[in-house]
């Protein structure tokens, strides 16, 4: 091969290395209560200011975060929850050091039908409900009809927060409807005059739905913050111990001053 050859060939490699080293992929999995809004409108305010970086967004649950991060598949696992023991376990065996990052506080809604007469619920009469201690609206004061459940399914993370902060760690009523996100059951809801479901905050201005107050109290940046609400909870971007490269850039840009702008805006509660 003649130097000429050998040249155009070195010119070529270097320039598709450059273009390779550009085009930054970030790849994002897990929680639906941060990955169906929130994350894509970060990734499109991140992208503004690097447009070279692509993102590959994929919200199917909390569950399937924590298990991207273990089995490297994303650099980033967006969790509503925190890891559980055995994940940890896992993560280890493997070499990974499960690193939670703090993005950005939620408090899950209980939703009911806008048409229903109920204005408010207790944290006892919630747990009757999901757990199906109580079948119809008129045990808790409403007009008489079955209730219809609504949760998330057992990848969730909310499924399972729900479970410890409102249920006593009790399972769920046979009869509950799971639902594959936050925006399913908000639809169920609305549609189902005997309906109730949770979701997170970001998700209560759905049509056709109402947040219920837990013995008095309606989930808000105020309530959140100062745990007077009683669903309230934190929720994660998890990485393979401390983030780098792109995946770094964008957890600091996630929880900086645009980030959390954007966090309240969408119905978060910001983590400052």
């Amino acid at each position: 091969m003649n130097m000429k050859i050998k040249t155009i060939l070195l010119t070529f490699g270097l320039v598709a290395l450059a273009s390779w080293a550009r085009a930054d992929r970030l790849v994002i999995k897990g929680s639906d209560t941060l990955g169906a809004k929130l994350v894509p409108q970060l990734a499109e305010a991140f992208k503004a200011q690097h447009p070279d970086t692509t993102f590959d967004i994929a919200a199917e649950g909390s569950t399937t975060g924590i298990a991207a991060i273990i089995d490297g598949t994303a650099q980033i696992g967006m969790s509503s929850r925190h890891a559980k023991p055995a994940e940890v376990g896992a993560a280890s065996g493997k070499g990974v050091s499960l690193k939670p990052t703090i993005v950005a506080y939620d408090g899950i809604a209980v939703i009911v039908n806008s048409g229903n007469s109920i204005k408010g619920l207790t944290k006892k009469q919630v747990e009757q409900i999901f757990t199906g201690d109580v079948t119809d609206w008129s045990a808790v004061g409403g007009s008489p009809g079955k209730i219809s459940i609504y949760t998330r399914n057992t990848s969730s993370g909310t499924y399972s927060d729900f479970k410890e902060l409102a249920m006593k760690k009790r399972d769920y009523a046979p009869s509950a409807q799971k639902m594959a996100g936050n925006e399913q059951i908000a639809s169920e809801v609305g549609k189902n005059a005997n309906g109730i479901g949770y979701v997170g905050l970001a998700y209560t201005k759905a049509s056709g739905v109402k947040v219920m107050a837990i013995d008095g109290a309606l989930p808000s940046e105020q309530t959140v913050h100062a745990k007077t609400y009683p669903y309230a909870r934190p929720t994660f971007y998890y990485t393979n111990g401390e983030a780098s490269g792109v995946a770094k850039e964008f957890l600091d840009f996630t929880i900086g001053s645009a980030g959390q702008r954007i966090a309240a805006q969408v119905g978060f509660v910001p983590i400052k």
